[in-house]
């Protein structure tokens, strides 16, 4: 299956924006969790979810530059 690469500008947004939703959840849930081991747990799952938005704010932003031709001609 092909998608073009504004398409994939916006599936990259809205990946990043639900992977930084679940990473502040995690985040600011965490504190709240009695358990050290479940609340690392909690942080580790958090730091994964940000590296996921992380990933995918790249892949959105290299779309980004494919769709304004900066690394050549579109064909």
């Amino acid at each position: 299956m092909k998608i073009s690469a504004q398409l994939a500008v916006w599936l990259c947004a809205v990946f990043c924006l639900i992977c930084l939703g679940a990473a502040i959840t995690a985040f600011s849930g965490a504190p709240t969790i009695p358990d050290p081991a479940e609340r690392e747990a909690s942080y580790g799952y958090a730091a994964f979810y940000a590296f996921l938005a992380l990933v995918s704010a790249v892949f959105g932003v290299l779309s980004r530059m494919i769709v304004k031709g900066k690394f050549g001609a579109v064909e």
